[in-house]
């Protein structure tokens, strides 16, 4: 899309049109042409009954951190087509701070890889997940 520019700005006010995120509570702390970035402060209710964030938790964040970085690139009207994820090991406490980079675009579509790590309150961050989608342009009507 000619003359868009991508801001945290606007990635943190999709973030508020969207009433899951009430939730959720991520924000976006980058978005820059071709890449973003989203941040989750772990809280109990992002825990699953083991006492490790939920699975769901850490695909909403890669959900997102895949469109932001494909509309990045494709313009502000974009869908995700698909995506997949692969949990490597658990997330507990800190913050979540999933990242994701366009690896391929071209006028329609854009293929993305995302790294999802824990920031402990005391450590290294330590990579919790991975995911790729696949993210489409579209003229989707509002209500």
């Amino acid at each position: 899309m000619t003359g868009f520019r991508p801001t945290v700005e606007l990635g943190n006010a999709v973030l508020a049109a969207q009433p899951f995120n009430g939730q959720v509570g991520a924000r976006c702390t980058v978005l820059d042409p071709g890449a973003a970035t989203l941040e989750i402060e772990i809280k109990d209710l992002h825990r699953q009954q083991f006492g490790v964030v939920h699975g769901g938790v850490l695909a909403y964040a890669a959900d997102n951190v895949l469109t932001f970085a494909g509309g990045s690139v494709l313009g502000p009207s974009v869908v995700t087509a698909g995506f997949t994820i692969s949990y490597l090991r658990a997330a507990r406490d800190g913050v979540l701070r999933a990242e994701a980079v366009v690896v391929h675009a071209n006028a329609h579509q854009a293929v993305c890889t995302a790294e999802l790590r824990v920031v402990p309150p005391d450590g290294e961050p330590v990579l919790c997940a991975v995911a790729q989608g696949t993210i489409v342009a579209t003229k989707v009507s509002r209500p």
